[in-house]
């Protein structure tokens, strides 16, 4: 008889420990988090003024023309640029865009017309962009510029406008405001330390021509 209770015992002490068993939560395995995708690529509309900022060196038959400076029309244009995030940190930009511009003598040569020349300056950059501030993307870029000069036609009785394609360093600076994950606005001012040779007259008049413009622009942000 006490071996009866005895197992009788222990069979509801084992039945009362299965049914707490049975009301406690069964554990699931956490998910494994999925990364987020992220596009390197980024592309802009720009309107630009290119402002230039000129000098000039210039000789006649040889001699120095005392005095002599040039002047060259500021311009508007549109522009597309693309950029490539090697990480979120590290990009570099191309931009493109074509602009035109008239040039006149200054100094004691003002008023003057020289002729109008159009430029194709594609502009790289490789620029840090800073992080921590919210939707606010500041960026500062050091690259290189390539400007082909096309389309000269002389003005005031000069004849042979030429101008040659040339390199130059180019620095930058600018933001995106980041309205949500892909579309946002910018401001860029790029400074282009750009001179070229000239000649006029078949080489009689020839000399260097500073054109060193800002590039100041604003326009939409999209990133993919």
């Amino acid at each position: 008889m006490s071996k009866r209770i005895l197992l009788l015992a222990a069979a509801l002490v084992l039945g009362a420990q299965g049914a707490r068993s049975a009301d406690l939560p069964v554990s699931v395995p956490a998910p494994a988090l999925v990364p987020a995708t992220w596009s390197p690529w980024m592309v802009r509309l720009r309107v630009l003024g290119v402002l230039p900022d000129p000098g000039a060196r210039l000789t006649a038959a040889g001699l120095p023309l005392a005095g002599a400076k040039v002047g060259i029309t500021d311009s508007a244009i549109p522009e597309l640029d693309i950029s490539y995030f090697f990480t979120k940190n590290i990009a570099a930009e191309l931009i493109l865009g074509v602009t035109r511009h008239g040039v006149q003598g200054a100094g004691t040569q003002a008023g003057t017309r020289i002729g109008t020349t159009w430029i194709l300056p594609p502009t790289l950059t490789l620029q840090y962009h800073f992080d921590g501030l919210g939707p606010l993307k500041p960026y500062l870029g050091a690259g290189v510029n390539y400007s082909v000069f096309f389309g000269e036609q002389e003005r005031g009785g000069f004849t042979a406008f030429r101008l040659s394609n040339s390199v130059a360093p180019a620095l930058q600076a600018g933001f995106d405001y980041m309205i949500d994950e892909h579309w946002g606005v910018n401001v860029d001012v790029k400074k282009i330390f750009l001179d070229t040779k000239v000649k006029l007259n078949p080489g009689f008049v020839r000399g260097r021509v500073d054109i060193d413009p800002w590039i100041v622009g604003g326009g939409i942000t999209y990133k993919f």
